[in-house]
């Protein structure tokens, strides 16, 4: 479900934290809310600075996202995240999916009464934002829900409409002696997006010189027109184990407690599809004249086996698994006869072993997994990651972390096709190798995470659109900080970021500083304080480089040499909290109509002018 947790309890503001009783027979520890790795969190309504962050399409704090103009459509990355990686490759597409849910965004329930949450967001010209969650327990045992989010929104631009939607449910159940669980979700989603490619170089020198005849951004001519693309994808996913030996069972033989037997199964589909209604020479040359549907499908089933168990030998537990994987991935025809591609599709299967550990020594928490996947398949790989941390009370909590991955690139690097000429290739890249290496710490003094990372074989597109693999190492190293500073009824809310690439500049790019600095007032208005608003203005900025060029037709971000983007921006905001109801008033960009028109999301696509937004979120219980 939505990565959300909301405690009717808890009412905070600078002053401290209060406390409120949900109701005479429930309390807010009764509503909970599970992780995909069963971490438990709870139903939270209350209204403080993070929350704000996550007053969004994505339902989650996008700072080192750079937005386009229209809601929905998708981000240039200011920065990158390499702490986890998925262990398999993927259709690709990648900037069709930063709105998918994957398996680790689901969250599982247990509520005493039904509960719900809506939010609604208005949106840029003719559609709206609605993502609406429900759940109940039939029983103590037995939890469903279900949640859809549906998004349509025109945009300021010509060719810019976005149209989402995303259906998601979920049961968990568990016998009454908990030996024997299983939880599972269902869950499908789909973008679509009219294609623009951005303004032309007439319309571009118009936007620039803020000629007063083109205000209205309809009028701003774009590259593509009657150009559409789309990613739809599917997913069932069930987890189940038995308890053949429970502690209570074993009380005479402390060494092996809580033996499970267990399985996974995760079935995926997606397929992405381009078209036109003509060709266009903006993207390329090609000898087809007719209506253009280029599309592509990918499969992938996953049934994993493993055995767990308690053991003072490992000092807490551990699992044993092994998983079966089969995929598929291509095209039910050739698509351009002149190329020189004669194959459709790419099929595999492989068995993978691997094992998780989990152990805690006094403050000392180790949470380790790893899994390798042998043979020379497109699926061959391995991927190690470990967490230790120690928590010392409330004062902090240190954390360092290690990441070994080898992996395939996604597969529309190995295998593409299209009608138009320069589109087509089939590629055997060298698997992607990264290490990462992260220490982080929070406390009451600050917030600070360390990331350096190291990559070979590092995948993307060039400047010419066509995949490559780069040679040589890229080191990437990645410093963030946040901290907020109250003063009464005020408060100021810092996170800056400093990015450093020390091989690979020519390839991986990213701005040196980006900054976000939030100053707001809080405090509760009226008699009886029945309503809490925070008011205030967010300053956003990151230095100038040479960002990726978005391209339509792949739905992936490509090299370029010839534009730097980075630009300050200010946003507005009043919030407001009364009772379960979060309404909330923004203003993007409000400072766009002075200065000079220098803000762009990528070459050749302007960020949004001055916007006004509303919107709420509002929990009920019944």
């Amino acid at each position: 479900m939505s990565n959300f947790t909301f405690n009717d309890s808890l009412v905070q503001d600078n002053s401290g934290t209060k406390k409120i009783n949900l109701s005479a027979a429930t309390k807010y520890t009764d509503y909970k809310i599970f992780s995909f790795l069963k971490d438990t969190s709870y139903v939270d309504t209350t209204l403080n600075i993070k929350k704000h962050y996550k007053f969004n399409f994505l339902r989650k704090d996008n700072f080192g996202l750079l937005p386009f103009h229209n809601i929905g459509q998708t981000f240039n990355r200011l920065t990158y995240n390499f702490d986890r990686i998925n262990g398999v490759p993927d259709i690709g597409f990648t900037a069709k999916q930063f709105s998918f849910n994957t398996i680790r965004d689901i969250n599982y329930y247990e509520v005493p009464t039904p509960t719900s949450e809506i939010m609604f967001l208005t949106t840029l010209e003719q559609g709206r934002f609605l993502d609406s969650f429900f759940t109940l327990n039939f029983s103590r045992r037995l939890n469903v829900s279900i949640a859809y989010t549906g998004l349509r929104s025109l945009g300021k631009f010509r060719s810019a409409l976005v149209s989402q939607g995303n259906f998601r449910t979920t049961f968990h159940y568990e016998t009454k002696n908990n030996q024997y669980t299983i939880r599972g979700h269902i869950a499908t989603q789909d973008v679509f997006n009219e294609e623009s490619g951005g303004l032309t170089p007439e319309s571009l020198l118009a936007f620039l010189d803020n000629d007063p005849n083109f205000s209205d951004r309809a009028r701003l001519d774009v590259n593509l027109e009657e150009t559409e693309n789309s990613l739809k994808a599917s997913r069932v996913y069930l987890e189940q184990d038995y308890q053949l030996l429970s502690s209570k069972d074993s009380a005479n033989q402390k060494d092996f407690t809580n033996l499970k037997v267990g399985h996974v199964l995760a079935s995926s589909k997606k397929a992405y599809e381009f078209s036109q209604n003509s060709p266009s020479n903006f993207i390329g040359a090609t000898n087809f004249s007719g209506n253009i549907k280029d599309d592509v499908n990918y499969t992938f089933l996953k049934n994993q086996f493993f055995l767990e168990f308690n053991s003072k030998y490992v000092l807490g537990t551990f699992k044993a698994k092994s998983s079966i994987m089969s995929y598929s991935y291509g095209y039910d025809k050739i698509i351009n006869q002149t190329s020189d591609i004669n194959t459709r599709k790419l099929k595999g299967s492989a068995i993978s072993f691997g094992a998780d550990w989990k152990a805690k020594v006094s403050k000392f928490q180790l949470d380790a997994t790893g899994e390798i996947t042998p043979g020379s398949a497109r699926l061959a790989g391995a991927n190690l990651q470990g967490n230790l941390s120690y928590k010392k009370d409330s004062l902090f909590d240190i954390k360092a972390s290690v990441l070994l991955n080898s992996k395939s690139p996604n597969f529309n690097y190995l295998l593409h096709q299209s009608t138009y000429d320069a589109y087509n290739w089939k590629n055997d890249f060298e698997n992607i190798r990264t290490q990462n290496l992260g220490f982080q710490v929070d406390s009451r003094w600050l917030n600070a995470v360390v990331n350096l990372t190291n990559i070979e074989n590092y995948t993307y597109f060039g400047e010419d659109n066509k995949p490559q693999q780069y040679t040589d190492n890229v080191t990437y190293l990645k410093v963030k900080a946040s901290r907020e500073f109250t003063y009464k009824k005020f408060a100021l809310e810092n996170t800056i970021m400093y990015q450093n690439v020390s091989g690979g500049s020519a390839v991986f790019r990213v701005p040196e500083l980006i900054t976000r600095n939030t100053l707001y007032y809080s405090d509760y208005w009226f008699k009886g304080k029945p309503m809490q608003v925070q008011i205030g203005a967010t300053f956003n900025y990151f230095t100038s480089y040479k960002a990726n060029a978005y391209n339509p037709l792949l739905s992936e971000f490509t090299l370029q040499n010839t534009e730097e983007i980075g630009f300050p921006s200010v946003d507005l905001f009043f919030n407001a909290q009364i009772r379960r109801t979060r309404i909330f008033f923004r203003v993007d960009n409000a400072l766009s109509d002075f200065g000079t028109r220098n803000y762009f999301s990528a070459p050749n696509y302007p960020y949004r002018d001055f916007t006004i937004r509303f919107g709420l979120v509002w929990n009920w219980f019944i």
